[in-house]
């Protein structure tokens, strides 16, 4: 199963036209009515309060991931600014609060960007963001959008003179299969011109109870990240979900390499969203599946990049958590 973050909006032009709302609340019919297992899409986990649970599990003991991303970023982010030619704009998915692109930029050895775009869902994050790269870059330009769409709106701005950098970082990647993450690249490629660059994070194996750990800490701070899903169709969609009838559970699938995190009933339990039309019922046992996390070994991600009509420049290895940052240039 395949729960990429672009093909609702090409799938459902209708509600596109309508705007965000209409947009998740297709996104919530479509995944609650399939079958046999019901899915809800994680681009919608970041909402404000999602993004700053978010920020608060990538100070979990247990997920390593974000402390490997800033590590390789601070270290190596001269190294990346100095095959980079100016004047440059950089373009980021899934920005968050900025606290990683803060070292990259500083890290990148005086090489100013004209122009930075950060691209989130949140306009707390964004916000945030702001703040935290403050003077690093000559003009913050902050895009509320997803991914792709917030890409094509960067890259429609640049100036004919301009070199693109696009930051796709901590292993984001993995919440899309291996199929459509390649997919996701390609359209992104189709983005870019003939030598912009891509810095792409991804998630490395290791060992399945290390992995599981990372997705259910024991503060409990993933568990909250992935009940306010739940909240958030409450809140904006006129839900009536009760929370407490949900667990967070985190599995591991040995042969697709993945972490999944599902919402399991406890009991029996009613589902209603208004905004979305769905009245159905879960029974005892039965899940909504949220998110995976693919992992991969760092020979995939350069044969992904290939296909998607990347050229491999650069790969970093992060010491204490398998982690590798990747530069790419488009081809």
């Amino acid at each position: 199963m395949s729960m990429p973050d672009f093909a609702w909006s090409k799938t459902d032009a209708q509600a596109a036209a309508a705007g965000p709302r209409a947009r998740f609340a297709a996104a919530v019919r479509a995944g609650l009515s399939r079958r046999p297992q019901r899915t809800l899409p994680p681009q919608y986990f970041y909402d404000d309060l999602g993004s700053a649970l978010f920020e608060a599990i990538t100070h979990t003991p247990e997920y390593g991931l974000g402390r490997a991303d800033e590590r390789l970023l601070r270290l190596h982010g001269g190294e990346v600014g100095a095959r980079l030619r100016l004047p440059l704009a950089i373009a980021e998915l899934g920005s968050g609060n900025g606290r990683k692109t803060r070292q990259l930029l500083a890290a990148m050895d005086g090489r100013r960007a004209a122009r930075y775009c950060p691209i989130d869902g949140s306009a707390a994050a964004l916000a945030r963001c702001r703040e935290a790269v403050a003077g690093l870059a000559g003009a913050v330009v902050p895009i509320e959008a997803g991914y792709l769409e917030g890409l094509q709106t960067a890259a429609a701005a640049r100036r004919e003179a301009e070199t693109m950098l696009v930051l796709f970082l901590g292993g984001s990647i993995g919440n899309l299969d291996r199929r459509a993450a390649v997919e996701m690249l390609a359209e992104m490629r189709r983005l870019l011109r003939a030598g912009d660059w891509l810095l792409l994070g991804v998630d490395l194996e290791r060992r399945p109870e290390r992995l599981l750990a990372a997705y259910d800490d024991a503060a409990g701070v993933t568990a909250a990240f992935n009940l306010n899903l739940l909240a958030r169709i409450n809140r904006e969609l006129g839900g009536r979900i009760p929370l407490r009838a949900f667990s967070h559970v985190a599995r591991y699938h040995a042969g697709e390499r993945r972490v999944e995190m599902h919402l399991e009933a406890r009991e029996a339990v009613e589902v209603v969203v208004e905004a979305a039309g769905v009245h159905d019922r879960l029974q005892a046992g039965e899940t909504i599946w949220t998110e995976s996390s693919y992992k991969y070994n760092r020979e995939e991600v350069r044969g992904m990049a290939e296909a998607a009509g990347f050229a491999c420049e650069a790969q970093w290895l992060d010491g204490e958590w398998p982690f590798a940052e990747t530069l790419l240039r488009a081809e």
